[in-house]
């Protein structure tokens, strides 16, 4: 049966449409059908970290208001065969998203997917709330700061309250912590809160920390999850977050600093 989970946070720029590519991306490769949702209307960037911004054509919006059909809308990702997105439109705007288009569209990919990865707007209003709403599972991201966790256990509340698993007394909403930009160094040296901190003060079953890295940026402007870069931290830390996910037992890495020995320091090795 298809699940629909939701890549959420309160606060803007943590690393939640990367995530959202890096966990579509990494499903599809365990070997799971899997599409990612842009919810975003009006600021899509999705497309763009997925490499396939030249090729929308039709997007979310007009699905919802049958002025394409969804297949029409899908991409398929040259990456993966297996992985698809949704574009978000970059021409209307939240208003254009309505209760019911959004379970038809949901309820439609369901019929085709193992998986739906719906990437929310930052904050809390129109798109964010659609994004939230109909989810199975939510992927709370947050940075290692304090008005980042903040924000984030607001998202608790309103997937605890106002999901539609809540509002039907259904089993609730199964959540999720990653911990993005994470840096061992900058905790040691106090400009960071430490991982489990973090997660006492959200208590949230905890799936990784992704280590701070110039790669996932490089990935972004090149078009490819950052996941798909097998040779970087950031890429190995998805890929244990995604296996967690799945139920996988993975041990945690990139938690600690590990100091350079003498001749680490003077070889830069």
């Amino acid at each position: 049966m298809a699940r629909i989970v939701v890549v959420t946070s309160g606060k803007g720029g943590v690393g939640k449409t990367t995530t959202s590519a890096a966990f579509g991306a990494g499903l599809a490769l365990k070997g799971y059908r899997t599409v990612v949702v842009d919810f975003d209307i009006g600021l899509r960037n999705l497309d763009l970290i997925m490499g396939c911004e030249r090729r929308v054509v039709y997007d979310f919006i007009n699905v919802i208001h049958g002025e394409a059909k969804l297949n029409q809308a899908l991409i398929k990702t040259k990456q993966l065969d297996n992985l698809y997105i949704l574009p978000a439109s970059q021409t209307r705007d939240k208003d254009s998203l309505t209760e019911e288009g959004v379970m038809l569209v949901l309820e439609e990919l369901k019929k085709s997917f193992d998986y739906i990865i719906c990437d929310s707007p930052a904050g809390i209003e129109r798109g964010a709330h659609f994004a939230m709403y109909f989810a199975d599972e939510a992927i709370i991201v947050t940075n290692p700061e304090v008005s980042s966790v903040r924000d984030s256990d607001r998202i608790l509340g309103i997937l605890a309250s106002k999901s539609m698993r809540a509002e039907r007394n259904m089993d609730p909403v199964q959540e999720h912590l990653l911990i993005a930009r994470y840096s061992p160094k900058r905790v040691i040296d106090g400009d960071m809160l430490k991982f489990d901190d973090v997660q006492e003060l959200l208590d949230v079953p905890f799936l990784g920390a992704i280590p701070e890295s110039d790669s996932v940026l490089l990935a972004s402007n090149r078009g490819v999850p950052v996941i798909l870069d097998n040779k970087t931290d950031a890429a190995e830390a998805y890929m244990d977050a995604v296996s967690r996910f799945l139920g996988e037992e993975v041990p945690h890495r990139f938690l600690q600093h590990h100091r350079k020995g003498f001749f680490g320091r003077l070889f830069g090795s």
